[in-house]
């Protein structure tokens, strides 16, 4: 199972065929993933945020669903996230793909390197998102007709609330274009295990201090009903240009530790 899609909130109108669940024990839990097929190719489809969407973003078991997705043989990952605009650049309703991130997470494991048998490793995060998965999902876009915008730096905040106006200002001042409470950890454990990352941003929602209104969680499921389709067929253009070869400097990401 070479390709896995990590759906975020609202990822629910791509459908996969022969769906079965499988049970993955993993040093970190067992999770249940969804295989099936889109596009005729086997997909493994991990929900975030579980079934029923009963996982805030600061208890997702991270760990466990990267491990599990390398144990499967996956080797490239599209995920998918609702974020804030923190720019006059980012529209609602836009498409964007995060080419950089800023950490501003609290109480999640980082990394699967903690030191003793499991070894200690400083991963190279220049290119946290892979270029060549990102130039992928551009090409897909473009044949559907679909405007993606390829370059954004996300912070990642800890959740589950909504952040402050004067947090948003900071997040403005050091370069952050969105922002959203999933992507960290998840793209650097990716990377530590040797697999490609991208994930497609979906502008649900402005940020505090820029919106009008106060911020809520239905604001955002209704803008990402308007978005779903358009996601949807970008995620099957995406899987059926993807190959299984990881042409980038991915793979070897872990190759001082000799893991994998």
């Amino acid at each position: 199972m070479n390709y896995a899609l990590i759906g975020g909130t609202g990822v629910e109108h791509f459908t996969l065929t022969e769906q079965r669940i499988i049970t993955v024990k993993t040093p970190y839990g067992t999770v249940e993933p969804i295989v099936g097929k889109l596009a005729n190719r086997e997909l493994v489809f991990m929900s975030r945020h579980g079934r029923g969407h009963v996982t805030p973003p600061h208890l997702v078991n991270y760990r466990a669903n990267i491990w599990a997705l390398r144990e499967l043989g996956v080797r490239k990952i599209l995920a998918t996230a609702a974020v804030g605009s923190l720019s006059v650049d980012y529209h609602l309703g836009e498409l964007v793909l995060f080419d950089q991130f800023l950490d501003f997470t609290k109480s999640r494991p980082l990394t699967f390197y903690e030191g003793g048998h499991h070894g200690v490793l400083h991963v190279d995060m220049t290119e946290p998102y892979c270029s060549a998965a990102r130039q992928v999902i551009v090409n897909a876009a473009e044949d559907l007709g679909l405007v993606v915008k390829n370059g954004a730096c996300y912070v990642c905040t800890e959740g589950p609330r909504f952040e402050t106006p004067a947090e948003i200002r900071m997040f403005q001042q050091l370069g952050a274009d969105v922002v959203g409470m999933t992507s960290v950890p998840e793209v650097v454990l990716a990377r530590e295990l040797g697999m490609c990352y991208a994930s497609i941003g979906m502008v649900t929602n402005e940020a505090a201090g820029i919106a009008a209104h106060r911020l809520s969680h239905a604001e955002v499921m209704e803008s990402i009903k308007k978005l779903g389709s358009n996601v949807a067929q970008l995620i099957q253009a995406t899987v059926e240009l993807w190959s299984p070869d990881q042409e980038c400097l991915c793979v070897s990401a872990n190759v001082e530790v000799g893991k994998f």
